[in-house]
C-alpha cells in the first residue's frame, strides 16, 4: 500500500477551519446537496452532468477555470484519443455536439509495429465503422461538457475554489465539504474525481497499489506539410515508445517515451533542436518537414485503488485508477466509470432505493474493478514485453504482431474492444 500524504495535509488544513474560524458554528450557512463532485475536469463534469439530467442536486468544485475556447487559438499539447464509447456517452449527455463544434479529428485506422515486416493494421472499416475514434484536446471537452452544465438548474459549478477539508455527518448519513470561501457544502455523495492525488481518496483512508515506471513521456505538437492524418500509430524502440496522433489540420501531437533524464533532457530544447532529435529518433514514416509548435512532459506512473467506494463516497477516473498510457486508454477507462456510476444511481433512483447507499456504490465497483484492473494488467504486461531486448522475447513479439495482423474473428473482437464496445 502506499502512503497518503495528501491525508495530513487535508487534516491540517480541517484543523485551520476551526482554529481560524471558532468552530463550524461561525462559518456560513450549510448549503444542501444530493451530490458534491470534487474534480470538474473531463471525467467529473460528465457525471455532474449525468446526475443534473437525473433531477438530482448537484455542485462541482473546481480549482481550475478552464481557459475559453477560440479557434484562433493553437492546439493544446493535452489531448485524448476519445473511443467510439466515451463518444456515445458524450452524445447521450448532449456534449458531443459542443466538442464537434469546437475542434475534433477523427482516426480511422491504428498500426503498431517494431519492424516493418511485422506490422499490425486495424482499421474501421473491418467492423463495418466510419472511424475509430476522434483526437480532442482534452479543455475542449471540458469545455463542452461546462456548456451543458451551465444548461442545467440542478448543477452549480464553484471555480476557481479550494477544498479546506471534509467532516462526515454520521447522525445526518452525509458528508460536509468545506471551502476556502468559508462555504459549507452537505451532501449525501462526495465523488472523488479529483486526479491522481485525489484528497477525497485520502480523506476516505483508501490505499492505493502500484508503482512509478521507470520512464516518462513528452507530448510535442507539431505543424507538417501534410494534409491532416486519418492513422494513429506506434513504433516500439528499445528505449521506448514512438508515437503519431492526428490532429487537425495539417498539425500532428507525438508522443515520445523515454527514460526520465533523457525526457528532462529534451525538455530544455529549443523548438529546433527539438525537431533535429524527433528527426533522428523518429521512424521513417514521419514526415521530415514540420515545426515544433508546443511541448509537455510527465512521469509514468500506475495507481490503483484498492476499493473504489466508501460510505457516501465513491471515485472515479483517476482518482481510482491511473494507467500507462501506451493504448491511450486513461479517460476512456474514466468514462466508463461515469456510464456505470450513471446507471447504478439511476436505475436505484427509479427503483426507490437509497441511492448513495453503499449497496449501490458497490455494484458499480463489482462492475468497473476488474475490467479496470484487466486493461492496466494488459497495458503492463505489454509494456514489459516491448521492455525485453532478448533476442527469443523480441522474435515471440514480433511474430505475435505478425500474427495479429491477420484479418478474422479475434481481430475484430480486439478492435471492438479497444473502441470501448466489449
Amino acid at each position: 500500500m502506499w502512503p497518503n500524504p495528501a491525508l495530513d495535509t487535508i487534516t491540517h488544513q480541517w484543523a485551520q477551519v476551526f482554529t481560524n474560524g471558532g468552530g463550524l458554528a461561525s462559518l456560513t450557512d450549510m448549503i444542501e446537496q444530493d451530490v458534491v463532485v470534487v474534480g470538474g475536469g473531463m471525467v467529473g463534469a460528465a457525471l455532474a452532468a449525468g446526475l443534473g439530467r437525473a433531477g438530482l442536486s448537484v455542485t462541482v468544485l473546481e480549482n481550475h477555470m478552464p481557459q475559453a475556447f477560440e479557434a484562433s487559438q493553437p492546439l493544446d499539447v493535452r489531448v485524448s484519443a476519445l473511443s467510439v464509447a466515451s463518444e456515445a456517452l458524450l452524445e447521450r449527455l448532449d456534449a458531443w455536439a459542443g466538442i464537434l463544434s469546437r475542434r475534433a479529428v477523427p482516426y480511422l485506422g491504428l498500426e503498431t509495429w517494431e519492424i516493418e515486416s511485422c506490422i499490425t493494421r486495424f482499421h474501421a472499416s473491418q467492423i463495418g465503422a466510419d472511424h475509430l475514434g476522434h483526437i480532442v484536446e482534452n479543455r475542449v471537452v471540458q469545455l463542452a461538457l461546462w456548456d451543458l452544465l451551465s444548461t442545467l438548474d440542478s448543477v452549480t459549478v464553484k471555480a476557481p475554489v479550494n477544498v479546506m477539508g471534509f467532516e462526515r455527518l454520521v447522525d445526518e448519513d452525509a458528508i460536509c465539504v468545506a471551502l476556502d470561501s468559508g462555504e459549507r457544502i452537505k451532501a449525501k455523495l462526495l465523488v472523488g474525481a479529483d486526479g491522481a492525488n485525489s484528497q477525497v481518496r485520502a480523506f476516505a483512508h483508501i490505499g492505493v497499489t502500484g508503482w512509478d515506471y521507470a520512464q516518462s513521456a513528452m507530448l510535442i505538437n507539431i505543424a507538417t506539410a501534410c494534409e491532416q492524418q486519418d492513422v494513429t500509430w506506434q513504433q516500439f524502440t528499445p528505449q521506448g515508445p514512438r508515437s503519431l496522433l492526428p490532429l487537425p489540420g495539417k498539425n500532428a501531437s507525438l508522443v515520445w517515451y523515454d527514460d526520465a533524464s533523457t525526457i528532462a533532457r529534451l525538455a530544455k530544447l529549443n523548438p529546433n533542436e527539438l525537431a533535429d532529435s524527433i528527426r533522428a529518433h523518429f521512424p521513417a514514416r514521419l514526415d521530415r518537414d514540420f515545426r515544433v509548435l508546443d511541448k509537455g512532459h510527465f512521469k509514468l506512473t500506475r495507481r490503483h485503488a484498492q476499493r473504489y467506494f466508501d460510505a457516501n463516497l465513491v471515485l472515479i477516473g483517476d482518482a481510482a485508477h491511473t494507467i500507462n498510457p501506451l493504448a491511450g486508454q486513461g479517460v476512456n477507462l474514466g468514462f466508463k466509470d461515469v456510464d456505470v456510476l450513471l446507471d447504478e444511481i439511476v436505475s436505484a433512483v427509479k427503483k426507490g432505493e437509497n441511492w448513495h447507499t453503499k449497496s449501490v456504490l458497490e455494484r458499480y465497483q463489482q462492475r468497473r474493478w476488474r475490467d479496470n484492473q484487466l486493461m492496466m494488467s494488459t497495458m503492463d504486461a505489454f509494456y514489459a514485453s516491448f521492455s525485453n531486448d532478448l533476442l527469443p522475447v523480441k522474435l515471440l513479439r514480433n511474430a505475435a504482431l505478425r500474427l495479429a495482423n491477420v484479418d478474422g474473428p479475434i481481430k475484430r473482437q480486439v478492435l471492438k474492444y479497444a473502441m470501448g464496445l466489449k
